[in-house]
């Protein structure tokens, strides 16, 4: 019997979203992941593209920065908003 389209992509759909959970999930959250992003929000200029491949990195992270009064800056100040903004990460509501 061969296996229906719908069953072989319910299939590869279910292992893709396993797999991105998984790696969600092995995000180590470290601040300074995202020291490549220094310069952008200290100065506003635009953010490299290590630094927004950092930022979508630490996207499961910012709540917990948000969170903690030293590193609120890191992701609330005008600049991060920018930079965040320009790498397509949208800043969580906590």
């Amino acid at each position: 019997m061969k296996p229906s389209y719908v069953a072989v992509f319910a299939m590869v759909l279910v292992l893709v979203l396993g797999y991105e959970a998984e790696v969600s999930l092995a995000v180590t959250c470290s601040p300074t992941e995202l020291s490549p992003c220094v310069g952008a929000v200290t100065s506003g200029t635009r953010p490299s593209k290590l630094c927004c491949t950092r930022v979508k990195e630490q996207k499961p992270c910012l709540c917990q920065y948000i969170k903690d009064p030293s590193l609120k800056k890191l992701v609330t100040s005008p600049n991060a908003k920018k930079v965040a903004s320009t790498c397509g990460v949208p800043i969580p509501k906590c």
